[in-house]
């Protein structure tokens, strides 16, 4: 329990925070009172905070404990939120649902670390330092992108990622649902996605393991039920987290490709789920029943993820296909493009604008920040400066570059680590010190930058515990900076976070401990080192 005049010890770390001395009690008696459009916010706080510490926490019109919206608050934005903790009572105030469901974690966390886990509770009480909290986040997208195409992950799995994600505060679960390896999700129009396209056979080839042996290279299947996916949604959205979906086109698509071979550019052929690593060269075709297949696709993802961004893949799509089909170089020439390379914004700009059309907001991967139609929000990852490139050219931009936000590179240089993707570690500190927008571009730029999000690629992360492993402490660094925003804080990150991997022991995550390799600031390599992969 923090000292009665101390500073506890959150993350990320809140706008202001004071301390107020003494502390709060709450036992069995203790009551919630739910102002009018508060009630998600209570449940939440009787599921996360009561069920596991032992307190039922029942609705009254005089609870101690009091959670209200407040309109007059708006400085406070959409998730913003004010939090009083005083000896008698406490006090949460938001203008906004989203707010309350962010202060809510803030009032976990000032929980002794046992109370998230269902420790004993003693006599039966928990404590809270009295403080006293303003908190706004820097960016609206904080986000996780996580893929289960190229490997497939049980669904408690996500749910447990949306909840640790929660924790944080972060706010956007961006589920990588389609590759080359892989199809999960069911589409009513086109069942051989999933019967097809969600099996990978054995592999011969892929990436292998210090002992050269091939690395994981068995059969691997699954995929999700809409139903599924739709409780997933709600799961989230009862967190204040929204669940983006990524379907790739026109590249990544070899599993597509061999459920309905005749979406490519060679509908005669055979193609299997590929059950390599890297960049596929087959690609989706542009005749018009791939337009049809697309928009058949994309209405059903639609109906089953209400996300105000559909992410639709869009890099790495090599364009030898198209250059050697004569139907693809009649298409360019009719187009009036230079040549089929060409294609590929044009393919894009006609799918996004489908997507427009129907209110949606058309997200994409970038190779140079300036190849997508100006109404793609974009996510720029191959070099910290196409971020800058994208948000001159006008579009939003979602910061994301790999040698600070890919969490499929190793932790450290020691030799004990999994097996990750080759190339240089991604540290603790370099996750921290990642500034998505810095302080010396204009304003109007910095103003486009959304926010920023880490990825975990499944290449290598076969596992449940194996993706926790790769993710923490390292997406709590970027959950503090891109809440906090500023120049960041590391020595003061650093306490808070000893403190915090109490909370995460209590919680049961695999994480990478604390010592003095994970804590170094030292760079192992420049931010352009090892690139010769850079996307799985």
């Amino acid at each position: 329990m923090p000292a009665p005049h101390s500073t506890p010890s959150l993350l990320p770390h809140p706008g202001k925070v004071s301390s107020l001395g003494g502390r709060l009690t709450l036992d069995r008696n203790t009551t919630v009172r739910a102002l009018p459009g508060a009630e998600p916010a209570a449940d939440l706080l009787r599921t996360l905070v009561g069920r596991p510490a032992g307190l039922p926490l029942p609705a009254s019109p005089d609870g101690r404990v009091v959670l209200a919206l407040d309109d007059r608050l708006g400085g406070l934005g959409e998730e913003g939120y004010g939090l009083t903790v005083a000896p008698q009572a406490l006090q949460l105030r938001a203008a906004h649902r989203t707010g309350l469901l962010r202060g809510i974690q803030t009032i976990r966390q000032l929980l002794p670390a046992e109370a998230l886990s269902g420790g004993p509770a003693g006599a039966g009480s928990w404590h809270l330092p009295c403080v006293e909290i303003t908190d706004v986040p820097d960016r609206p997208w904080r986000g996780a992108m996580l893929d289960v195409a190229r490997r497939f992950q049980p669904i408690g799995l996500l749910r447990r990622f949306v909840d640790l994600l929660a924790l944080h505060k972060l706010n956007v679960l961006h589920l990588h649902l389609t590759d080359d390896q892989g199809w999960r999700m069911p589409v009513d129009a086109y069942p051989r996605l999933t019967s097809v396209g969600s099996r990978r056979a054995r592999s011969q080839e892929g990436p292998t393991g210090p002992d050269g042996a091939h690395f994981d290279a068995a059969p691997h299947e699954g995929h999700y039920t809409k139903a599924e996916l739709r409780s997933l949604v709600r799961y989230a959205a009862e967190r204040g987290i929204t669940v983006v979906p990524e379907i790739e086109m026109p590249g990544h698509v070899r599993a597509a490709l061999a459920a309905y071979p005749e979406l490519g550019n060679h509908p005669g052929r055979h193609l299997d789920v590929w059950t390599r690593w890297g960049v596929c060269d087959t690609i989706l075709g542009v005749h018009k029943g791939v337009f049809d297949f697309c928009r058949a696709v994309l209405e059903e993802v639609m109906d089953v993820f209400p996300s105000p961004y559909i992410h639709l893949g869009g890099e790495e799509c090599p364009t030898t296909e198209w250059e050697d089909s004569p139907a693809a170089r009649e298409r360019a020439a009719a187009l009036g493009l230079a040549g089929p390379a060409g294609l590929h914004g044009w393919f894009l700009g006609r799918v996004g604008a489908f997507l427009a059309e129907r209110g949606r907001i058309p997200l994409a991967w970038v190779e140079t920040g300036t190849e997508l139609p100006p109404e793609f929000t974009v996510m720029t990852w191959r070099d910290a400066a196409h971020a800058r490139a994208a948000a001159r050219r006008g579009h939003q931009v979602i910061a994301a570059h790999h040698r600070a936000t890919y969490l499929d590179y190793a932790q450290s240089a020691d030799p004990s680590e999994p097996v990750a993707q080759p190339g240089a570690p991604v540290l603790l500190h370099t996750v921290h010190g990642y500034e998505p927008a810095p302080h010396d571009w204009p304003e109007a730029e910095r103003a486009r930058v959304l926010g920023t999000q880490v990825q975990l690629w499944t290449e290598y992360a076969r596992t449940p515990e194996e993706i926790e492993y790769l993710s923490f402490p390292r997406l709590c660094a970027l959950a503090d900076r891109s809440w906090s925003g500023g120049r960041g804080d590391w020595p003061g990150f650093v306490e808070r976070l000893r403190h915090h991997t109490a909370r995460l022991d209590a919680l049961g995550v695999r994480h990478r401990p604390l010592d003095a390799r994970s804590l170094a600031t030292a760079a192992y390599a420049s931010p352009s080192a090892g690139t010769a992969r850079l996307r799985p």
